[in-house]
């Protein structure tokens, strides 16, 4: 078999339709100034890479926010990738940890609280017999001292702020369906969002100490 010089197999790439290189190809090419390479490696890869995100965090708005993380990633250290290896278990893997990140953080916020204490925020004027009597007085009384005041912590954000803070954490809707609520673009809505849960964060921090 005769090896190609780099010269010749950058050629052969050159002259080949995208779609029809490998991963490891199109990696090559876009290394080498292909335009087009790294865009059909994202296209290639970007809804299988939303859907295994979102089934790792179950949230498919932050896993496509995650998978332009993972791509950014990709484009820093790709010059150092060994395409002897194969690109998927690469990509894959940075999905996964993104994912494993995503979800630690998730855990450690106060976030996590809000959509504990508010997964059923209907129930406050339930009858008094359906309390959880296994629990003790005192921590029914945190429960609904939490409540409070995460309750108050939403009413104190800005109304912007608060209107977008209420449809996504509150009643689940997506970015776009936010989008179409508020009357503004995607953009703004993903903006507000992060400041709202910024903002949310640092008011009940320190009460939850």
């Amino acid at each position: 078999m005769v090896k190609l010089s780099p010269e010749k197999a950058r050629q052969v790439l050159d002259a080949k339709p995208l779609e029809t290189l490998s991963d490891e190809q199109l990696v090559t090419a876009h290394l080498a100034g292909r335009p087009g390479a790294f865009q059909e490696l994202y296209e290639r890869y970007r809804d299988r890479l939303i859907h295994f995100i979102t089934r790792k965090t179950g949230d498919a708005d932050r896993a496509q926010d995650l998978v332009q993380e993972a791509f950014i990633r990709v484009t820093r250290h790709l010059h150092r990738f060994d395409t002897s290896k194969k690109f998927s278990t690469w990509i894959y893997t940075i999905a996964s940890n993104l994912s494993k990140n995503e979800l630690r953080n998730r855990s450690r916020s106060p976030l996590v609280l809000f959509q504990r204490l508010t997964g059923n925020w209907e129930d406050e004027h339930r009858p008094i017999q359906f309390e959880d009597l296994s629990m003790r007085p005192d921590d029914l009384y945190r429960k609904r001292y939490l409540r409070r005041l995460v309750e108050n912590t939403v009413e104190e954000l800005p109304e912007h702020h608060r209107l977008v803070f209420r449809l996504r954490e509150l009643e689940g809707k997506s970015y776009e369906e936010i989008a179409e609520i508020t009357g503004v673009n995607l953009g703004t809505v993903k903006s507000r969002l992060h400041r709202a849960r910024n903002s949310f964060a640092q008011r009940i921090e320190p009460f939850l100490n």
